[in-house]
Order: C-alpha cells, then structure tokens, then sequence
C-alpha cells in the first residue's frame, strides 16, 4: 500500500524520480486543486507531479526557483510514456484500499483520502452519466428481485467496510439503475438528465440546510421567493403575487390546495377538526391523478368524499356533469367545497375546460384548483400554451418541473393566489425555529407555512436551469418533446397494425396506442379478440426490459384493455429513436 506521503500524488518515473509524463494534465490538475480552500488547494498543488530541479520529491520548482505555478512555461524533460489516468487512478485504489470512511473527513489529515474517494465516486458518476445518452447501452440490466437478493449481500453489518467495497457499491447500485436520462427511455413523465440540474442538485447535497429559516438557508430561501414569484407571472397572477411552495412532489401539492380550500371555508377546522364542521365534498375527473382520493383519506375528508366527474372520449372533464353533481351534493346538504381541474392528464394528457370550471367554481363559490403537474411546463411555450387558458383563475394551482421541464426529481411546487392564507392554515408558532425578534425580515422564514419541519431544497436546480437555458430555452424543450409526440402519432395513426386509442392528435406528448399482432388482424372485435389484446402490451413490456433496449408505460383505462401510453419529456430524444421504438415494439410483438 502506499505511503500517506508526497509519493502518493508523485507521478514521475518508478524510481520516484519526478520526471513528468503529461505536462498539460498535471497543470490542468494543480489548478483545479488550486480552488479547493482550507488549505486544501495548496496541499494538493504542493503534490501534484512537476519537474523539480535536481529531479526528487517535494514541491516542484520552476527554473527560477520558486514554486511551479500554471503561468510556468512547461519544463522539458524526459517523457515516460504511461496511460496518465490509468496510473492515477491506479495510485489512488492504492491509497484506500484498506482505508474505511473513518479515516475521511472531519478526520485528522482526512483531506487526501477524502479527495482521493470522491475523486474515485466522481469517476463512477461520470461514466455513468456518459452511458446514459449512448445508445448502444441498454436503457436497464434488468434481473427480478430474488435473483438481486441472492447475487449481492445487501445486509447491514455492524462492523464498517473500507472504501474499496463502497466504491464497489456504488458501482453496483448503478450497473442495475434504470437509465432515466437515456433517449430510449419513455417510461415515465420525468425523464432526461440536465448536466446544469445535475450539477446542481450535487451543489444542494454539499450544502447539506434546511430550508425552513432564512438564516441556515439564506440564498436558496432567496431563490425560492424569485422562482415561485416568477411561476405565479407565469400563470397570469397579477405581478406575480400570492404565495407557494416547493413540496415532495405533485400529490403533497395537491393535498396542500386541499387542506389550504378547507381552511379559506371554514378555518375552525384547524383546531376542532372535522367533527366541528359539516360533509365537506370535493370534485375532480375520472381520468385525475390518484393523489386527490390519497389526499382526502389522509385528510379525514374521506374518499367517498371525492366525486369523480365524467370525461369525454379525450379524457377532458364535462363541465355539464360538473354543474350537475354540485346541485346533487347540495340538495343533500352536504358542503362542496374542491374543485380540481386537471392541466395534462397522467394518461391521455387531456386538459379540462379550464374556463368553464373556472365558471362554475365561481357561481358556486367552490375553491379552483389546477393540477398542472404534468401540464404546466406548457405555460413556457407560446406555442401550447392556449390549452391551459383559464389558469390564471384558479385559487391555487400544482406545478411539477420535474416532469416537462427535466429538472432533476424531485421539483413540485404548489402556487396559491391569495397571499398569506397557506401561513394561517398551517403555522404553529415553534418559538425554537420562528423567534419573534430576529434581526432581519422573519417574512423570509417560510418553514411555519409548511406542513413538513425538515424540507429539502428543491428550488435550486430549476433555478439554475432557468438561467442557464432561460425561459425560451425551457419553450425550444417542451416544443420539440410536442413536435416527437405528433411525429409518433403522424407514423402509426394509419400504420398497419396499430390502434389508437382516441382519435385526433395527442394535446400534451402522451400518445396512446395498442400494437395488434399479425395473429390477431383478422379477429372480429369481440370479447376474445379483447382479452387475447390485453395480454400484448405486457409481454411486449416485459420483453424490453429483458433486453433492455427501450421502455415504455402500458395500462387499462375503463373500458379499455391495455395499451401503451408513449410520454415524451426527454430533449434528448430524436425521430431516429422514435423509429426504433416502432420497430422494437413490432419485433417483440410479432409471434404473439
């Protein structure tokens, strides 16, 4: 193993010599170590391999005779021919082959092993993220639970392991992820890998805050005010005022409008609860997302509590059924007091008739909510973004750029008209965390407004992708997502072999289709013909992920026997890989 000492970073000849093999790099890296701070940087320059006069170890001399530094012009010297990197790495493996974390940072004299070992994850990251958009990786290694369980020990053991063996879990974690940012994977709404949201969700995990007070989370409490400001313009609010929140994903924003509508009708329920108030009844499609019956039984609303509107064949709510069902609920005295529309529905990506609920909601007084977690990244583009025309009446509205946008997960925001109403419903008053006279604007200190303590920042990758793409760089992405999805739609609407699911082109990129086999072409449309249909999608399924070679989502709807529903959200994503998943579907799908 080697020496903790100036050998480690020595990379001369084999006799410790200092001779130097790549000039470039080896500057390249002193400068690079020269931004670590602490002293750090110097440590590390005072390492790194430079020709010293006289040849030996220690910090290297320009000919002058001071310090080596990355304004010296390269001294010419014998070069030793070796793969650099090779050798690099190979010199730290050495370093830490039986060093365990104990031996890292807050450590005495952590700073080498520290460096070495993230240098080392770095390494493994990046590769990762390289094998994520070449396609002639797979997309998952796939292998089914038990065979996971019984080919690695994944148990916890009482006695630390060193760092080689969490290097080499790191690496297996990664060898059996799915590759979401891979251009072949349309699996999901949240898909793709932002080199700028990766950067900086790594920048949040280094910060290691909170963000419930100004004064542990001062610029990302900051970031969050402009950006949810920015949102509300976005939605038509005037001035961009009212309030909101990041929160952990689409359906804890929806359950907060929820809680937050409940509260603006009858605010004696945050401390009597609701036995202190009458049936509260909420509405919402039958082609909505989960969350809104999840957030009424974890409420103690209840989800018989929730009624579920009609939809016509495009999955769009029918505003005459909405009317119909509030005077229903009202005849027996019960209290609507919800409505949420929904902007991108999870499967059809349907859009209800914001203007029309908006109507209705108004003459009965009833809260508006929009869930525009799938949809709202539409309100970027100029192009699409009449179909949500009528958000901007909405009393609060559910954000997810996660999922158009290709911010990292996880990133949901909860926007809300009326300023100062999410405070009322939700604080507590902790004098430990919300002192009451503090030396600076407690407005800043919004963690009282929120239902969680703790709270992660999510706010600083949209952030930094909104300056570094801007918002007409968000609009060429959803755009060109928009533009695949009808691509897709354009090839297989009359192509033989194919159905699709609803007529006309897809509103949002969700395009959904059955692949019929050969074999079943000339079957009369009935109920064996159905059932034999219903099994296709899944081993069409299984099959990729077997081979690995592309992902894409199946479900039932109604009446409906499965099919695959394509989602596009990934800019990586061309025609070409469009073309592949065609003929993939049609390979795997043939002797069926």
């Amino acid at each position: 193993m080697a020496s903790p000492g100036s050998g480690f970073w020595s990379f001369g000849s084999e006799d410790g010599s200092g001779d130097p093999e790549n000039h470039g790099t080896a500057r390249a890296w002193c400068q690079v170590a020269q931004k670590f701070t602490g002293g750090i940087g110097n440590k590390l320059c005072g390492e790194c391999p430079r020709p010293r006069e006289g040849g030996g170890h220690g910090p290297p001399l320009a000919s002058c005779g001071r310090p080596f530094t990355s304004a010296c012009p390269p001294v010419s010297r014998p070069r030793v021919e070796r793969n650099y990197p090779e050798y690099f790495h190979s010199k730290i493996k050495m370093w830490h082959f039986n060093s365990i974390p104990l031996d890292l940072l807050p450590a005495c004299d952590g700073e080498r092993p520290t460096l070495a070992f993230l240098q080392d994850v770095m390494d493994i990251l990046l590769q990762y993220v390289v094998k994520s958009f070449d396609r002639s990786t797979k997309v998952i290694d796939f292998h089914y639970p038990n065979e996971l369980l019984q080919e690695y020990n994944w148990e916890l053991a009482d006695q630390p392991q060193n760092l080689e063996e969490i290097l080499m879990h790191c690496q297996t974690t990664l060898k059996y992820a799915i590759k979401t940012g891979h251009p072949r994977y349309f699996n999901q709404l949240s898909t793709g890998l932002d080199m700028v949201g990766l950067a900086a969700d790594w920048l949040t995990s280094t910060a290691n805050t909170n963000m419930f007070t100004y004064e542990i989370a001062p610029v990302f409490v900051l970031l969050e005010y402009v950006t949810l400001k920015k949102m509300r313009e976005i939605i038509g609010w005037p001035g961009g005022s009212g309030d909101g929140i990041f929160s952990p994903g689409g359906a804890i924003s929806n359950m907060y409008a929820m809680m937050i509508a409940r509260f603006k009708m009858f605010p004696e329920v945050k401390e009597k609860g609701m036995a202190a108030v009458p049936r509260l009844i909420a509405f919402t499609s039958e082609h909505s997302h989960f969350s809104l019956k999840k957030g009424a039984a974890a409420l103690g609303i209840g989800t018989d509590s929730v009624i579920l509107i009609k939809c016509d064949e495009r999955g769009k709510m029918m505003p005459s059924d909405l009317e119909r069902r509030i005077l229903e609920v009202k005849q027996k005295g019960f209290v609507p007091f919800l409505v949420s529309a929904t902007a991108g529905t999870t499967v059809y990506g349907a859009f209800d008739p914001l203007l029309a609920v908006a109507d209705i909601c108004k003459k009965y007084k009833i809260w508006m909510h929009v869930d525009a977690a799938w949809g709202g990244g539409l309100l970027m583009s100029r192009k699409h973004k009449w179909k949500l025309s009528g958000v901007e009446r909405a009393n609060s509205v559910t954000w997810n750029p996660h999922k158009m946008m290709g911010v990292p997960l996880q990133c949901s925001a909860l926007l809300v008209r009326e300023e100062g109403l999410m405070q009322n419903c939700n604080q507590m008053h902790a004098s430990y965390l919300f002192q009451q006279d503090k030396h600076y604007d407690l407005s800043y200190d919004t963690g009282d407004k929120a239902l969680q303590c703790g709270r992660h920042v999510d706010v600083f990758k949209l952030w930094l992708m909104w300056r570094a793409k801007g918002t007409t760089g968000f609009e060429v992405h959803v755009d060109k997502c928009l533009e695949l999805a009808e691509y897709l739609y354009n090839i297989i609407k009359n192509r033989e072999g194919y159905e699709m699911v609803f007529d006309g082109k897809p509103q949002h990129t969700n395009v959904c289709f059955w692949y019929v086999p050969p074999s079943l072409r000339t079957l009369e449309d009935n109920e064996e013909r159905m059932s034999r249909l219903s099994k296709v999608a899944p081993v069409i399924k299984a099959r990729m992920m077997e081979y690995g070679t592309t992902m894409v989502s199946y479900q039932p709807l109604g009446d409906k026997v499965n099919f695959f529903r394509m989602v596009i959200s990934n800019p990586a994503a061309t025609h070409q890989d469009i073309d592949f998943l065609i003929e993939e579907i049609e390979r795997l799908g043939q002797d069926l």
